[in-house]
């Protein structure tokens, strides 16, 4: 299954592949045969950025899922502004990532705000708090939980989908980000988080932990 944001550029690679390489070898012009390599590479690579895998989220009460695919590269103790006295979780997505972001729990969402900011390289720990991202606030109960969709040094384009006041469930795909990137769960402090840094995580299928209500 390929992502629908990826539509457009998957498309428009083919077709350059296709007339580069028909014009190339049927007219024997040198550097349209060059470009069609290079375009059908770029055309593949995308094929592989843009797979969008459906994924079957585990049942349980109170399970806190990785909401994306990548590599975990910092869990520490926060203050934040919404959630209060938190832990933080940030996931690195590298291009071979599947990009594609899920709901770590299911709730109602309270706020998605767009912030923009600097391209950092995901990977540093700064991109938390200077990097172009969308915040998208959950709550449950009387908690709140924060998830960040962070651009990266090459990422540019961040898709999220969340709504406010609307319900949402564990595991609920709600955004896309293009080409590399960070992706931040905030969860109250008395939030039993299992995983460590360097953990590898699959969105919507990694078990990162337990919310406690």
């Amino acid at each position: 299954m390929l992502a629908p944001e990826g539509r457009k550029i998957l498309v428009g690679l083919m077709v350059v592949t296709f007339v580069c390489g028909v014009t190339g070898y049927g007219y024997e012009m040198s550097y349209l045969k060059v470009f069609y390599y290079i375009f059908g590479l770029l055309f593949v690579f995308s094929l592989n950025f843009f797979r969008d895998p459906k994924r079957i989220t585990p049942a349980g009460e109170n399970l806190l899922m990785a909401p994306a695919d990548g590599k975990v590269v910092l869990v520490k103790d926060v203050d934040d502004d919404v959630v209060g006295k938190a832990k933080q979780i940030s996931i690195f997505l590298n291009v071979f990532n599947v990009h594609s972001n899920k709901m770590p729990i299911g709730g109602i969402v309270e706020s998605v705000d767009y912030k923009k900011g600097e391209f950092k390289a995901a990977f540093n720990h700064s991109a938390s708090d200077v990097n172009e991202q969308a915040i998208v606030v959950l709550s449950r109960g009387n908690q709140k939980i924060k998830v960040k969709q962070i651009a990266g040094l090459i990422a540019r384009r961040i898709h999220c989908y969340a709504k406010v006041g609307s319900s949402v469930k564990t595991g609920e795909r709600f955004g896309f980000i293009m080409f590399g990137s960070r992706t931040d769960l905030i969860v109250p402090f008395n939030s039993e988080v299992n995983i460590k840094v360097g953990n590898k995580v699959t969105g919507g299928m990694t078990i990162i932990g337990h919310f406690s209500p």
